[in-house]
């Protein structure tokens, strides 16, 4: 009887074993904090010298296409000797050791350390001169990761509940998938073109979808793409007073961007819109996507208006929606050469 309880046993700690193997984060406290908030583990020295110049630059830096500053990450600079329980589950954690015993200098990205999911960089140098090239190196890669990470935390909130309508109207209407949270509705359809938005007495979120053919390298420049944007939002999008409608305001620059989305050729375009004869405003994102296999051009253009309000965790729950963006026939691009198709960029 001992041995076949001594087996049971056995079975039962595999049985726990594989089931925390197979979903991992079953093992971590959940993080704390803000969005947006970064804790920066350094001595008092350093922070005030240039190894927290550096870090504050590029960690606090404004964050780009917003209507006033706002930083990139709100740092909490915390001494070693305070890092405790109460700050290891912060979401992001920028850890330094600036010491002469230090045996190996350089930087290390580590998920989920203390509390998931979490994003930590360790910094080690011998001198603040050796971690002051260390961080200049590396820094586009040390914000970019920490930027990730916050776009992926919104984003696995909204897998796990988006608004079923939005889903299955662009899925119908558009061919493609979209997650935004509940209360976002439907408020113009037209063909090839959507806009869904959510509403409260403070705040607006807007997501506006449409497509245009692909028939010219032009297709993802600004210069072309401003126009047309700007046609269907006179058209479809108006403002709250009579002859009132949606543009982008081209007083500023706008911020552009190509990069890779699904595998696709695409385009990030960043800046402000305003309402003609009113005075509504503030940040958008744009992504644009080329749909390779259909020869047209996918587009969803994100916008905040949040008066009074800082915008910048706004903006960045519509980044994240817009992101999440698919087409329904990827796995007919998946088997185009898209590295061939010439895309002229500039302008």
């Amino acid at each position: 009887m001992k041995t076949f309880n001594h087996l049971v046993l056995l079975v039962f700690a595999a049985t726990i074993l594989l089931s925390c193997g197979a979903d991992s984060t079953q093992m971590y406290t959940n993080i704390t904090g803000k969005a947006g908030e970064m804790v920066v583990i350094v001595s008092k020295e350093s922070w005030e010298a240039e190894p927290g110049k550096i870090m504050r630059e590029t960690l606090a830096q404004s964050h780009a296409g917003l209507p006033q500053d706002e930083p990139m990450f709100d740092l909490i600079d915390i001494p070693h000797a305070a890092f405790k329980d109460i700050f290891k589950t912060a979401r992001n954690i920028v850890r330094t050791s600036i010491s002469a015993n230090t045996e190996k200098s350089g930087i290390s990205f580590t998920d989920d350390v203390w509390a998931y999911p979490q994003a930590t960089v360790l910094i080690t140098a011998k001198t603040a001169d050796e971690f002051v090239q260390i961080f200049e190196e590396n820094k586009d890669k040390i914000l970019s990761y920490f930027v990730a990470a916050e776009k992926e935390r919104i984003t696995m909130n909204y897998r796990k509940v988006y608004e079923k309508a939005v889903f299955n109207t662009l899925n119908t209407e558009l061919g493609i998938t979209m997650q935004v949270p509940p209360g976002f509705r439907i408020m113009e359809k037209q063909k090839d073109f959507i806009w869904v938005q959510y509403d409260t007495p403070d705040i607006i979120q807007g997501i506006v979808v449409y497509t245009y053919p692909y028939v010219s390298d032009s297709a993802f420049t600004v210069d072309y793409q401003l126009p047309i944007r700007d046609s269907l939002l006179k058209k479809y999008v108006p403002g709250p007073t009579e002859g009132s409608y949606m543009t982008t305001e081209k007083r500023i620059d706008q911020i552009f961007n190509v990069l890779k989305h699904n595998g696709n050729y695409a385009a990030e375009m960043r800046g402000l819109w305003r309402v003609e004869n009113d005075f509504m405003g503030g940040p958008y994102i744009a992504l644009s996507e080329l749909d390779a296999s259909n020869q047209r051009v996918i587009n969803a253009f994100g916008f905040v208006y949040a008066p009074s309000k800082d915008k910048r965790n706004f903006l960045r729950q519509v980044e994240a929606m817009i992101y999440s963006l698919k087409q329904n026939n990827q796995a007919d691009n998946d088997k185009l050469n898209q590295q061939d198709v010439e895309i002229q960029v500039e302008g």
